[in-house]
């Protein structure tokens, strides 16, 4: 059962998932699961975020396709399931959802003030919209799917980005990757970090394309990159 329920912005509620850091205070975080939803590895993600010092919220985005709570742990043997919540996924929607998780969190008693956001895959792809379109102060994203349909919002982005991109990312070809990432290059706040040998999905602790010196490296960065603009 999820620890929560948000208010979403249209009047419905949205189960969440939600770890206090030990001192029960600190800046927020919100953290985007990728297409296999809010599984083990994303509640195992947000309990080491909350280690770290943040309150860790993760709302579970496919409840509108009726994904509960106690359905949600999809992994890669999955894929099939997975990639049809994918598809149906409404991308507008789970922004909204987004915007009312921010202002959740920013009402959770613990949570200090600044509020950043990760997100993975198709969260990789939200935290950059929520960066763009938000007031939130930071973002970081993962190997973000369909990044190359939204760079005329590239400059709409005015807070400090991350984006962790795995080489041999192969839902990122080299051409749209060399095109993606000379775009964001233009972009001051952002910041691209590039893992050889790395494909999408290397930081998926069990995955099949875990690759753990890449992981160990962007999640070094991501826990620098908070510390320094959520002031932990």
């Amino acid at each position: 059962m999820p620890d929560l329920q948000i208010n979403a912005l249209d009047g419905s509620t949205l189960p969440a998932y939600v770890a206090l850091p030990p001192g029960g205070h600190g800046p927020g975080l919100l953290l985007i699961h990728e297409i296999f939803g809010l599984n083990a590895i994303m509640r195992e993600q947000c309990d080491a975020f909350a280690a770290l010092g943040y309150v860790t919220i993760c709302p579970n985005l496919f409840a509108r396709q009726g994904l509960g709570g106690e359905d949600a742990p999809l992994t890669e043997p999955d894929w099939d399931r997975a990639a049809a919540l994918y598809k149906n996924f409404d991308i507008e929607a789970g922004v909204r959802d987004l915007f009312g998780t921010l202002a959740h969190v920013r009402q959770i008693p613990g949570c200090a003030g600044k509020v950043g956001a990760v997100g993975y895959c198709l969260g990789g792809r939200l935290s950059f919209l929520l960066a763009a379109r938000s007031d939130i102060d930071c973002a970081v994203g993962y190997y973000g799917v369909g990044l190359e349909s939204l760079l005329d919002e590239v400059y709409d982005i005015r807070v400090p980005y991350l984006l962790h991109v795995g080489e041999q990312d192969k839902l990122l070809p080299p051409p749209i990757q060399k095109r993606v990432l000379a775009s964001l290059a233009r972009n001051a706040v952002i910041t691209t970090c590039l893992y050889a040998k790395a494909d999408h999905g290397f930081a998926r602790t069990n995955g099949l394309k875990y690759n753990p010196a890449a992981a160990a490296a962007a999640q070094a960065k991501t826990n620098a990159f908070l510390a320094e603009h959520l002031h932990v």
